[in-house]
């Protein structure tokens, strides 16, 4: 397998060392099809994107276009899933400009209540209880019923989940979920369980340096020793 695309890559914007050009330059250099730009959404707690700055990264985003026509560049955002009733930081507004929106829980996103932030604790300190995993696990599948989310990022890396419930509605909702190089998760244990279903898959580096892009092997080893087709993730041949 080879990947072809990368849409989960961050800049300056948010926690990235590197600007949207560095990124789309590295992409073109080691042969990328396609590169998706995907900063923190701007209730990730000190790394988000501002608010402001969406017209400003889409008015760059259709500069690079115009500049480098031999790639296809996207303009994302990976929002915060904030609750177990699935609410995630983006709104209309930030919709309008951009392409995608992927989706996944961070130990840095801003819960709108108590629980919430209880929950993070829990989730950060292990192991978990039932009540923990049965939280973390409404707060995807209720974001992936409730909103537009192209790819669920990273799911269960920081608070476990129950997997196959979170595939159900992944195969409802045709909610791509994510295999992260940069994380362990998906793993292989989480794809075995749900492979027989009828969802797709994402490659993704969560490259934080325009030099990490493409840095997909750990992800595409797991798909591989999990027994994945490439019919089955979208991003590779």
């Amino acid at each position: 397998m080879k990947c072809i695309a990368e849409y989960h890559t961050h800049t300056k914007y948010s926690d990235g060392k590197s600007t949207m050009e560095e990124n789309v330059l590295f992409a073109r250099k080691i042969g990328l099809r396609k590169i998706g730009i995907s900063d923190h959404g701007y209730m990730h707690k000190g790394f988000g994107v501002k608010y402001r700055d969406y017209p400003k990264m889409k008015d760059e985003i259709e500069r690079l276009r115009e500049k480098y026509q031999d790639i296809k560049i996207f303009l994302g955002v990976e929002a915060n899933v904030l609750d177990d009733r699935g609410n995630i930081d983006v709104d209309d507004y930030i919709r309008n400009y951009v392409d995608y929106v992927m989706a996944g829980y961070h130990f840095g996103s801003m819960p709108p209540n108590m629980r919430g932030l209880k929950n993070h604790v829990r989730n950060f300190i292990k192991p978990l209880k039932p009540r923990e995993m049965d939280y973390n696990t409404r707060a995807l599948v209720n974001a992936m019923r409730d909103n537009q989310i192209f790819i669920l990022t990273h799911p269960g890396d920081k608070g476990d989940v129950y997997i196959e419930e979170v595939a159900k509605m992944a195969e409802k909702t045709s909610t791509v979920l994510e295999i992260n190089a940069h994380h362990d998760h998906l793993s292989k244990d989480q794809i075995d369980k749900i492979k027989h279903m009828d969802i797709k898959f994402a490659i993704g580096s969560d490259a934080h340096h325009h030099t990490h892009i493409g840095m997909t092997q750990s992800a595409l080893s797991r798909a591989h020793s999990a027994g994945l087709s490439k019919k089955q993730i979208i991003n590779v041949i």
